[in-house]
């Protein structure tokens, strides 16, 4: 049997666990809800090393079949040192030696990054950047980030936070305060008069052609669009990916969201940018842990 990593993508929800092909597929999935172990670090990391086991024995794997563990997580990571400085959606997570403690209960090599380098790594490899030398990944969920791919590259700059395109200052707030999850779900129940507790709700009442919810997705490329103006300006990407569970709305703010960026983008740059939508879904953390591993892009490079 042909050796498979074992992908671990860490957040503040669930838990996402699989075992990943030496060609990016993943062969088997699990997960379980992060709210259930959030009273301590210790007891999280062992609800992940007891669904490691349960889905390694489940398969009939033995450590000779298995090549490592790479862990996505949501926060400020160092891949060198392999700990975790913070989550700031995980309470109790602060300077945790992670990889240390996973190799010493596993006895298997680990490795650790933040979950948008994976995604971007996963997305760069065999997703919606395969064949691009440059370009820059983004996701829209609960928090906002960003990861660089430069002249073939992956950057993560000298402290390994490159990227953080959810902390841009726009407005008297950050980026992400506007297009995270909890901004979009209160400027919906605003602007729809009604209760909004879930993203998911205006994706439905869009998909059914409610006309204040596709007004309300036009609104949101209007915040999206500064930001992503910015960033294409200084960086001269042909290639911007957008990720992340708001990016299946995708096709309700695109048109708005590229129409301002062709009027908006100084010339060169506006012309040359393709906006898409990143392909892998909720497997591109997993796809990007089996990537990390194998040590093309390994975690110390920059």
């Amino acid at each position: 049997m042909k050796k498979v990593v074992i992908g671990v993508d860490v957040g503040g929800t669930n838990v996402k666990l699989g075992l990943v092909s030496a060609t990016g597929r993943v062969l088997a999935r699990t997960h379980f809800s992060t709210k259930n172990f959030t009273h301590s670090k210790t007891t999280l990391i062992n609800a992940i090393i007891d669904n490691i086991n349960e889905l390694t024995k489940e398969y009939g794997l033995k450590k000779k079949n298995i090549s490592g563990i790479g862990f996505g997580l949501p926060g400020l990571i160092d891949p060198k040192k392999g700990v975790v400085k913070v989550l700031p959606n995980v309470p109790g997570w602060h300077n945790v030696a992670l990889k240390k403690i996973v190799q010493q209960k596993t006895k298997l090599p680990v490795v650790i990054d933040n979950d948008v380098n994976l995604i971007t790594l996963a997305e760069w490899k065999y997703g919606a950047g395969r064949g691009y030398k440059n370009l820059v990944c983004i996701t829209l969920g609960t928090g906002v980030g960003g990861g660089l791919v430069f002249d073939n590259h992956f950057y993560r700059g000298p402290g390994y936070v490159a990227g953080e395109i959810g902390h841009f200052p726009y407005q008297d707030k950050t980026f992400e305060r506007y297009v995270g999850n909890k901004t979009l779900t209160q400027l919906a129940s605003k602007r729809l008069r009604r209760k909004i507790t879930e993203v998911s709700e205006v994706h439905l009442m869009a998909k059914k052609g409610h006309k204040g919810a596709l007004k309300f997705w036009k609104s949101v490329a209007e915040h999206l669009a500064p930001t992503l103006i910015g960033t294409i300006n200084l960086l001269n990407p042909p290639l911007v990916i957008i990720g992340g569970g708001v990016s299946n709305n995708f096709p309700f703010f695109a048109p708005k969201l590229k129409s301002l960026i062709k009027q908006k983008a100084m010339p060169v740059q506006g012309r040359m940018v393709k906006i898409v939508r990143a392909k892998l879904g909720n497997d591109a953390g997993l796809i990007g842990a089996q990537i990390l591993l194998k040590g093309k892009y390994n975690a110390l490079s920059q």
